[in-house]
């Protein structure tokens, strides 16, 4: 099947759009990929339904701010997957599905509550194409941590490149995670989320530089890690914490770093990513063969570096591996959109936490009526 993926992540930068051709199990190829960036009013929009989130005890309350934060957000990724596929001479009617991520504005597994805007039936309607949307709250309602979803993806990965086993993933986005493939089956695999990624260094950048992230890592290569302040921050007790294990974006802040220099303060929170990958390397059962790094966090050569000296010389990025580090999640939610209309499950009790595998995401279905589209929600 040809799919699409759609991802909006923790980072708030943009909306990344792939194709790639799977039967949801075995990856047969891959198709172009494209970012479309947020603008700078779009990513304050985000900011705010970030901050109104906080206070949710519902998941399908969008009062106030959320409400135009879901509308925007959908708009957005169908216009970006409009001109992603004229951009590439794909006819949208030859795409089999869409994978909708939506994004997350709260993540509250022990509550039993996650939260990603994005209006799936109503992109459905607009491009006439089934979508697949809501991937987490399965997970969670079964008591799961509904994050991260990925790993099954990652195994894809391995298994298509013929890693040497067992591999490990890790994905520095807004929050940083990892995946355990080992020898054997998806039931075997092992995720849960690192730490901050790049979060709160985008958040200290845009605060001292007005750019929304750490560009070639200027700041941090300026400033000095302040020991003192990284040992507060990787005494919070998620980090000894067996997995599995979830974050929300909020769940650390900047707190920490106040008071510190520009460019103390960013050295010391990429210090505090790469610390905290270290963190999660202890937690693994065996130590890699390989790790294979994606996300923004491969293309700071900084922050690289830092996880080549705790982790080892048996570190690559996923561009370096014939994979594709900046557009891996939106292929993973492709190939997971996939694996919803064939149900097969997501999430495992190695993942998440669920007691027994899950299958996740609802589907829209698209309905042409004549000029117009409709769509309606299949459980």
């Amino acid at each position: 099947m040809k799919a699409i993926g759609l991802m909006s992540g923790t980072s708030m930068d943009s909306v990344d759009v792939a194709l790639i051709e799977t039967d949801g199990e075995m990856i047969h190829s891959f198709g172009p990929a494209s970012e479309y960036p947020y603008t700078h009013a779009e990513r304050q929009l985000l900011r705010e339904a970030m901050i109104s989130a906080r206070g949710l005890k519902r998941r399908d309350d969008r009062s106030g701010v959320l409400a135009l934060a879901e509308s925007m957000i959908t708009q957005k990724h169908e216009e970006s997957v409009r001109t992603f596929v004229a951009a590439h001479g794909i006819e949208l009617s030859s795409i089999d599905v869409a994978g909708f991520h939506g994004q997350t504005v709260l993540h509250h597994p022990e509550a039993g509550l996650t939260v990603q805007l994005g209006d799936g039936p109503g992109l459905a309607a607009a491009l006439g194409l089934a979508v697949v949307y809501d991937f987490r709250a399965a997970d969670v309602e079964a008591g799961g941590q509904g994050a991260p979803l990925v790993p099954v993806f990652h195994r894809a990965l391995a298994m298509h490149a013929r890693l040497p086993l067992p591999a490990a993933f890790v994905n520095i986005g807004g929050i940083s995670n990892v995946t355990f493939v080992p020898e054997g089956l998806a039931e075997g695999l092992i995720a849960f989320d690192a730490g901050p990624g790049n979060c709160l260094l985008d958040d200290w950048a845009l605060r001292h530089t007005g750019e929304p992230l750490d560009r070639d890592a200027h700041l941090a290569l300026s400033g000095t890690v302040n020991r003192q302040v990284l040992a507060g921050l990787l005494a919070h007790p998620y980090f000894v914490a067996p997995p599995p294990k979830s974050l929300d974006r909020g769940s650390f802040t900047l707190a920490e770093v106040e008071g510190l220099s520009p460019a103390d303060g960013a050295a010391t929170l990429t210090a505090f990513t790469v610390a905290a990958v270290a963190s999660a390397a202890r937690l693994l059962p065996a130590r890699p063969e390989v790790w294979i790094v994606t996300g923004g966090g491969a293309r700071n050569h900084h922050m690289f570096e830092g996880l080549r000296r705790v982790l080892g010389a048996n570190i690559v990025t996923a561009d370096a591996a014939g994979f594709s580090a900046s557009f891996m999640e939106a292929q993973a939610f492709a190939y997971l959109a996939v694996r919803r209309l064939r149900q097969l499950p997501c999430s495992y009790p190695g993942t998440t936490g669920v007691s027994e595998p899950v299958v996740g995401g609802e589907v829209a279905e698209a309905h042409l009526s004549g000029d117009r589209h409709t769509a309606e929600s299949a459980s």
